[in-house]
């Protein structure tokens, strides 16, 4: 690779241990991809918070990296095992979260911001267009290329982090406008509207993109998305397809900016999304934990509960997932308040996802296809997936 002389002399350890660690991994990963040269990128976002997904060798290797590292450009994480401030009643031990705090006191030192979020890009870390960041979390490295039109690769843990303490990255794959195009035509060819709805759409979609071999999706037939939408749909696609970037006809800002795919296109009909949905669902399930917040809620979603569950109780374990900035807003407009009233309890900087919950529950709702995968496969819980008021429905029984 060709390197800077400042790139240069943080691999010769002039900078420190840590930079010179951090851009060993990264000139490693260039080579392998054969990156001309490294970028700047403009922010951070680093996966493998949980001490559930660390353990002791994780945390070593954080510890070692703080001694003398330091973060060069905004940096948050993705969701912690568990809310630091409200762990005790979402039913945590204590034992993890002693080691959870160690982990992100770990990640404070190093001075990466400890919002740990899904969704930065709703908290204040958000690049523009052509920006290059240096991102880990699936659902939120796919938004980030697709709905925003930044670059990024899917960073493991370490190299993001190898980013954050450099403030580089390795010029490859997603960072170069010839690997961005799309390269399949999908024909969406029924209504969607919801985040269930594509949350179902993108498990359809990510299903042919498996068969195909993980290709750039150009989709059409959608006429609008919200950002609520898009976020879900970001998040499913990237479960099921493997996929870190699609383009949206006249939705996304980089669907007309690249050749458009030629070919026989795949056809996503009302029967395709219906066949999804069923499988979604578990036989035999009786449900006795919600979440919303698959990616992380947004204030708009919360706004939403709080206009659902307004005078009303719940019955079933409910938490809402969501980022604590995020939360902290929902505290100031009145609809924190509303929600914990009604029973339902907020899990900030955490998900059910990565929070160490297997055993605890039997059968979950959600209005998240993510969810569904993670809740079947790491915590082996029966799963449902509905819209936000059929899950407060449900919830309310």
């Amino acid at each position: 690779m060709n390197l800077t002389s400042d790139e240069q002399d943080m691999l010769t350890g002039k900078h420190g241990k840590a930079a010179q660690k951090a851009m060993e991994i990264l000139t490693t990963l260039g080579e392998i991809f054969n990156a001309q040269r490294m970028v700047d990128v403009y922010s951070v976002q680093i996966a493998g918070v949980s001490y559930a997904n660390l353990g002791e060798a994780g945390l070593e290797f954080l510890n070692e990296m703080a001694e003398d590292g330091t973060v060069k450009v905004l940096t948050t994480l993705n969701p912690a095992g568990m809310d630091r401030e409200n762990w005790q009643v979402l039913g945590i031990d204590a034992d993890f979260a002693e080691n959870q705090i160690r982990v992100i006191n770990a990640f404070a030192k190093m001075g990466v911001i400890t919002t740990c979020s899904c969704t930065p890009y709703l908290i204040g870390n958000i690049p523009h267009f052509g920006q290059h960041i240096a991102w880990a979390e699936s659902s939120a490295v796919c938004y980030a290329n697709s709905v925003l039109g930044a670059r990024t690769n899917r960073e493991g843990g370490p190299s993001a982090l190898a980013s954050a303490l450099t403030g580089k990255t390795p010029e490859y794959g997603y960072h170069l406008a010839e690997n961005r195009h799309g390269q399949v035509i999908v024909k969406v060819n029924a209504q969607i509207k919801g985040t269930d709805d594509f949350s179902v759409l993108g498990k359809a979609i990510g299903d042919h993109l498996i068969t195909l071999g993980k290709k750039i999706p150009w989709i059409a037939g959608i006429p609008s998305a919200t950002v609520e939408e898009l976020k879900s749909f970001s998040a499913s696609i990237a479960t099921y397809g493997g996929a870190a970037l699609f383009h949206m006809d006249g939705v996304t800002p980089e669907f007309d900016r690249y050749p458009k795919p030629v070919g026989n296109p795949i056809d996503i009909n009302p029967e395709d999304l219906e066949k999804t949905r069923r499988e979604l669902i578990d036989e035999g399930l009786e449900v006795d934990f919600v979440s919303i917040g698959c990616p992380h809620a947004s204030i708009h979603e919360i706004a939403k509960l709080a206009s659902l569950l307004k005078g009303k109780k719940v019955t079933k374990e409910f938490w809402i997932t969501t980022a604590r900035p995020t939360k902290r807003i929902a505290d100031e407009a009145g609809y924190s308040k509303i929600i914990e009233d009604a029973g339902a309890k907020f899990a900030a900087d955490t998900c059910c996802v990565v929070a160490p919950i297997k055993g605890r529950f039997k059968g979950m709702m959600i209005d998240s296809a993510k969810a569904c995968y993670y809740g079947r496969a790491k915590n082996k819980f029966k799963v449902k997936i509905g819209t936000i008021e059929e899950c407060v429905k449900v919830a309310t029984e």
